[in-house]
């Protein structure tokens, strides 16, 4: 005659098991399982432990005899079964993969219940799969290759001067923040409360705009700026006046900005060389991103600007002001990391990919 295996709790899984025995967000089957190892331990036959917990005589076998094994970990989740291999699943995923990668001839992308339908299954099914293989095809992300022809050596100037800059010379990262909108709400929001994120309205009021002129200095983090009603190259000039009338005299400058014309005008060029301490490093086109000072716009843009509620111009400029003093009493620059050649190897490789798939 068989005997049962003999059950032993070891104590540090003895409140565990209570605990699921009893508890009401416990998974049934794994309820069960606590009580039959419970159960045995009092030395209870299997039919009479079967009879208690409601299940079959071979299934309090199964289990007494799994945790005498394993222990916990043996009747947490239900072991490995054997079956046969899914090969039409394997083949369902990849005609999904093979559907996902090919946008449908009447939208832009796929999404689950219309890949679903495409296929005739469920999308439940497709959305596991584009889980699996990390697709996410309602998202994209913007990118732009530089088809500047001076390209690499504009990039090794300006990160030259972020890795290693001159001596006795400031570096500043200059530019203008241009219609910056002075809105007012239609309606007053809600403030922030606990259960409840702060409200405004999708609507609004537009009061005129502004333009913000700002220079980062790189080595305190310090920032020179203003706000004029337009963005033109007599306003650029005013500008400039402004940092050569902020910075110590004796120190050389090095502009880092971008190729709007308004920074090549003829009459900025012309000032330029009235003012020699001042050297203009420019970035290359759609290459914003290498200029700090955008970093620094977004900045006072999530945080002062795009929640902002303005009933004029005067009030958003104010706003403005009052952020660049605050951020002054306690400055803090960005630092530069990324090597010149680091950068020119992603772009290298962004390139090649670009062509690869234009060529296709």
């Amino acid at each position: 005659m068989r005997v049962a295996c003999r059950v032993q709790i070891r104590e540090e899984d003895r409140d565990i098991l209570v605990k699921w025995s009893h508890g009401r967000s416990t998974p049934v089957r794994r309820m069960q399982r606590a009580k039959i190892v419970l159960l045995a331990e009092q030395g209870l036959q299997n039919h009479a432990i079967a009879q208690a917990v409601g299940v079959d005589r071979r299934t309090v076998s199964l289990w007494r005899a799994r945790y005498a094994r394993e222990g916990l970990r043996g009747i947490e989740k239900d072991g490995a079964r054997s079956g046969r291999k899914a090969h039409k699943r394997d083949a369902l995923v990849q005609q999904i993969l093979r559907h996902t990668t090919k946008p449908p001839a009447t939208a832009t992308h796929w999404s689950t219940r219309t890949l679903g339908q495409q296929l005739g299954v469920s999308h439940m099914m497709v959305h596991r799969v584009w889980q699996a293989h990390e697709l996410k095809p309602h998202l994209v992300r913007t990118f732009k290759l530089s088809r500047d022809p001076h390209f690499v050596e504009k990039l090794v100037d300006v990160v030259g001067l972020y890795l290693d800059p001159p001596e006795h010379a400031l570096v500043l990262c200059a530019d203008e923040k241009s219609q910056i909108q002075a809105l007012d709400r239609t309606q007053p929001g809600l403030p922030l409360k606990k259960g409840r994120c702060g409200t405004m309205t999708h609507d609004y009021l537009r009061h005129g705009t502004t333009t913000l002129f700002a220079a980062l200095e790189l080595a305190e983090g310090r920032l020179i700026g203003t706000c004029m009603p337009k963005h033109r190259h007599q306003e650029w000039i005013k500008f400039l006046n402004l940092i050569d009338a902020q910075t110590p005299a004796d120190l050389a400058l090095h502009l880092i900005v971008d190729n709007y014309a308004t920074h090549k005008h003829p009459r900025v060029r012309s000032w330029l060389k009235r003012h020699r301490r001042f050297h203009i490093h420019f970035t290359p086109t759609s290459a914003s991103w290498l200029n700090l000072i955008e970093r620094w716009f977004r900045e006072i843009t999530d945080k002062r600007i795009r929640r902002g509620v303005f009933h004029n111009v005067e009030e958003l400029i104010g706003a403005i002001m009052d952020y660049i003093e605050h951020h002054n009493d306690n400055p803090q620059s960005f630092v530069w990391t990324a090597k010149a050649e680091t950068i020119l190897q992603k772009i290298r490789r962004a390139q090649k990919t670009l062509d690869k798939y234009i060529s296709e």
